[in-house]
């Protein structure tokens, strides 16, 4: 995160950082934890967009000339030093003159990135029409004009199509499903000789072979990247030894190649409603790379010795050579385990066994068991909305959760005290979760009370044991709902770093990514990291002093993905329900804001908002303490987490928004 700063070199030199700016062009921007955010009035934003890198001086204090906020310090920027964003997805349209509304405007890209205030004067449409979307390149912003000018770089489609609406989503947020030439050069060449080489490279004796020990696959019925095994057999003095095998992509991602610098540059796979954006090309990620049944593969491999306990007696780190014996869908997985018997049962026994017992220990220590449903939508051939459920989390699921979780903290633990004295490898990626913010935690301590739970906190710290604690006690509860809404909404973010502080989530002192190299750059790191402490090829100095560039662009791609993935899900929920306007539906209350209600569907999870003048026949007040709007004359309640019934009234797609009324 760029945290804004002081530069020391005058005594009067401006602050440095990010900007957030309004709808309406007012801007925020923050000088400390401690101190209230500096407003930046329209005119002296110098056409700063949000996210933006600015230098901001103080200007005094600001007086709402409508006299609607107190006075409060605000700030001028002096100087865009980057623009988070030179490029925005949208629809053409034609500006209507205020003069003359008759007369032809001027050719507008209506942005569909809401944190975009004003739309952009487009000076080359470059052959695309009115109602298409683009993707278009601010090229100037004049300082007297209200809007920046920019031309359209590509074409998407027509607004409101399925594919280019699907387009629009990845490349709004810098995501493209097609490689520069360079890449697909690279991995055309990989698709002639790429068989050969794993062919070769299974004789090499630094690898371990694991290709007698019986191994399996566990994903979903739709996946077509296999980048994770296990294997399990009984040792002669009984114990279990379990292995945590991860393709080796490293193995044919090499640093300075253009396959590497277009992986780190995308640094995650997205995964839309209908479709997947790969890192890394085809060849890589779904064949040379991907675990394939009945294949020889090349992985790096987290070993470990344990008893029936699931007490660690010994681990090993380093590259193998295995062989897939069975791919298991999650499902059929789960059918083995139910019935008792069929294809690998007893290592499948073994693995659930071994899997529940290291559940258990993390969750002694105090991991936070967060039970959140992913939305799963089923599409047709022409990618309409046709079912929307929840994707089940069974007990095979939670078995690969734990085996990927044990061999992330233990990869992390090992490299960090590889690193620990400064030696010839110095640096390392780690996945962080920092504490929650104190006044959060007390903000969430005074909800609780209101409802009856006591959150121990003193001043403000909280542990993993006493969130569960609270929890396990709202279980099956009216409030439930609310109050893991309130724990998620206090927590911090986890991300990518060069210095370790812990992951408070998972209770771990130490955490990394190394478990998905074919979808996250960060793993792809680790796999050097642990080749080259091995006596393999080193990773050099100057690709270690990038590590925390690499780190802060990883968590942001990954923030990006992530929109881009829910985008595409609400889309497809509001797609999905507007034809039912008029219907009503059971809710709950998801958020309260002074502008209204959000609720979300108990049938689709899709959300929308009652906007405050609809909630009732009152005058409605936004109690913030108490999470809750509140009827001036009838007293009557609206409560985050409280049921209720919503009618639809209105969908619109393209703006992914579902408005509803109390029913």
């Amino acid at each position: 995160m760029y945290i804004a700063r002081v530069e020391e070199m005058t005594d009067r030199a401006p602050y440095e950082g990010p900007i957030t700016i309004t709808r309406k062009g007012f801007g925020f921007f923050s000088i400390g934890e401690d101190q209230e955010d500096l407003i930046i009035p329209a005119e002296y934003t110098k056409h700063a967009l949000s996210g933006d890198i600015v230098k901001v001086a103080p200007a005094g204090d600001y007086r709402d000339p409508m006299g609607r906020m107190p006075p409060r310090a605000s700030g001028k920027v002096v100087e865009i030093v980057q623009r988070a964003r030179e490029t925005f997805v949208g629809t053409l349209v034609e500006e209507v003159p205020s003069t003359t509304p008759r007369a032809s405007g001027r050719v507008l890209l209506s942005p569909d990135y809401k944190k975009m205030h004003v739309p952009i004067v487009v000076t080359d449409t470059k052959g695309a029409a009115l109602g298409d979307k683009v993707l278009v390149r601010l090229t100037d912003w004049p300082e007297t004009a209200p809007y920046p000018d920019g031309v359209v770089q590509e074409g998407i489609g027509k607004a409101g199509d399925h594919e280019t609406e699907m387009r629009a989503l990845a490349l709004g947020q810098g995501f493209r499903s097609d490689f520069p030439p360079g890449v697909v050069t690279e991995a055309k060449a990989l698709e002639t000789r790429g068989r050969a080489q794993i062919a070769e490279e299974t004789n090499n004796p630094i690898r371990k072979d694991f290709r007698n020990v019986p191994t399996c696959t566990i994903d979903p019925a739709d996946a077509k990247d296999f980048d994770d095994a296990l294997s399990v057999r009984t040792l002669p003095d009984g114990l279990l030894e379990v292995g945590i095998h991860i393709a080796d992509v490293s193995f044919f991602v090499k640093p300075g190649t253009a396959l590497d610098k277009e992986a780190v540059a995308r640094a995650t796979s997205v995964y839309l409603v209908d479709r997947t954006i790969p890192m890394l090309p085809e060849v890589l990620s779904n064949d040379l790379c991907s675990l394939n049944p009945e294949q020889d593969r090349l992985a790096v491999s987290a070993v470990f010795t344990l008893d029936k306990d699931a007490r660690i007696h010994s681990k090993w780190f380093g590259e193998t050579v295995i062989h897939s014996d069975k791919r298991f869908t999650y499902e059929e997985a789960q059918q083995v385990l139910d019935a008792g018997r069929g294809t690998m049962h007893t290592e499948l026994a073994l693995l659930h066994d071994l899997s529940q017992k290291i559940r258990a220990a993390r969750q002694a220590k105090g991991a936070i068991e967060f039970d959140t449903p992913e939305v799963k939508v089923e599409l047709d051939a022409a990618g309409t909305p046709v079912a929307i459920h929840l994707k089940e989390r069974r007990a095979t699921n939670l078995l690969i959760e734990d085996f990927m979780l044990l061999a992330n903290e233990h990869v992390a633990e090992y490299l960090a005290k590889l690193t620990a004295n400064g030696g010839p490898h110095f640096a390392s990626l780690y996945r962080i979760h920092d504490t929650p913010d104190a006044d959060r935690i007390e903000n969430l301590t005074q909800l609780l009370l209101v409802m009856g739970y006591h959150l121990k906190a003193p001043a403000g710290k909280v542990s993993g044991a006493e969130l569960n604690r609270i929890l396990e006690a709202v279980k099956h509860t009216p409030e439930e709902y609310l109050v893991k809404t309130a724990i998620l909404r206090s927590m911090s973010k986890a991300v990518y770093a060069t210095r370790n502080i812990g992951h408070f989530g998972l209770a771990f002192e130490y955490y990394t990514h190394f478990t998905s190299p074919i979808r996250r750059y960060p793993d792809l790191i680790i796999h050097r990291l642990i080749k080259a402490h091995a006596g393999g090829a080193p990773v050099t100095a100057a690709e270690m002093s990038a590590f925390d560039a690499l780190a802060r662009h990883s968590s942001e791609r990954e923030v990006a993905a992530a929109d881009a993935e829910r985008d595409s899900i609400k889309m497809k929920q509001v797609e999905f329900l507007a034809p039912r306007i008029g219907e009503i539906f059971d809710a709950v209350i998801s958020g309260v804001t002074e502008r209204g209600l959000y609720v979300e569907l108990s049938e689709t999870h899709a959300d929308g908002m009652i906007v405050v003048r609809n909630v009732g026949d009152d005058y409605f007040e936004y109690d913030e303490k108490h999470y809750r709007l509140v009827g001036r004359r009838t007293h009557q309640a609206f409560q985050l987490g409280d049921p209720i019934k919503v009618k639809l009234v209105a969908a619109r797609v393209a703006e992914k928004e579902l408005d509803f009324v109390p029913a």
